[in-house]
């Protein structure tokens, strides 16, 4: 079986360059390897808006063995994902996020057992006093896993604090899909909680069932490398300039 998967991965191409770096541009701060640029997927330039991000970007590459692994660069694929795809269509991408907030991962609570409720409860309501205190956003908690249509005017308020810069953008959907939540994506965005403590938070189910039912190692693994792509979503928004970070949503 192992050799199955190893035969189903596509083949990794071999480094061929001795370095990377970084060049301001008029794209931004340009990957270089060797000293010519790194293209997208799309053929378009690998160029991050400012220099330290565009320097971890490069270390990723610096990092690379004898192949390339994507897989081992979650910066450079958010880095492609951000310029080939949503930088062209940031409404879709802001519709998409906006729809998890009729279904915020943080709304929905278990009623039984108590220590369930608890956790869910010390992981979840700080996130719905933030929206409240925050973005004048007033999400209800639903009892349960069936659908609860949250009031309108609650999702309005939160939508208006989806960036519309790209990379920030990009960022916020990125976290979004992995916490299952875009509150918790935005508090990331607005610096209202450490990385951390919303990664733990997207979990405490998880981790509750595990703490019953032993540890699931397969989905700890998943855990992991999910959680390469949520740190580098929280990296982006951390090193993005002011000018591109200050940005929301207004409609």
């Amino acid at each position: 079986m192992a050799a199955a998967r190893r035969g189903m991965r596509p083949a990794l191409r071999k480094r061929f360059y001795q370095a990377a770096g970084v060049a301001e541009g008029p794209d931004g701060f340009a990957v270089l390897l060797d000293g010519k640029p790194v293209l997208t997927p799309r053929r378009r330039a690998l160029a991050a808006p400012s220099a330290p991000l565009a320097r971890l970007i490069a270390e990723e590459w610096d990092a690379q063995a004898q192949e390339i692994d994507p897989a081992r660069m979650p910066l450079t694929r958010l880095a492609n994902a951000v310029i080939d795809a949503v930088a062209e269509a940031a409404d879709a991408v802001a519709a998409e996020v906006a729809r998890y907030l009729g279904c915020d991962l943080a709304c929905y609570r278990a009623e039984t057992p108590e220590e369930l409720v608890a956790a869910q409860a010390a992981a979840f309501d700080p996130v719905l006093a933030w929206a409240r205190e925050g973005l004048g956003a007033r999400f209800v908690t639903v009892a349960g896993v069936m659908h609860a249509p949250q009031p309108p005017e609650a999702i309005a308020a939160a939508r208006a604090a989806i960036p519309k810069d790209p990379w920030r953008l990009g960022a916020v959907s990125s976290a979004t899909a992995l916490t299952g939540s875009a509150l918790l994506a935005l508090m990331l965005a607005q610096g209202a909680r450490e990385a951390a403590a919303i990664w733990t938070s997207a979990h405490v189910d998880e981790d509750w069932q595990m703490s019953q039912w032993g540890r699931d190692e397969i989905a700890l693994a998943r855990r992991d490398f999910r959680k390469t792509e949520f740190d580098a979503a929280a990296t982006v928004l951390w090193l993005l300039p002011p000018s591109a970070s200050g940005e929301s949503e207004s409609g």
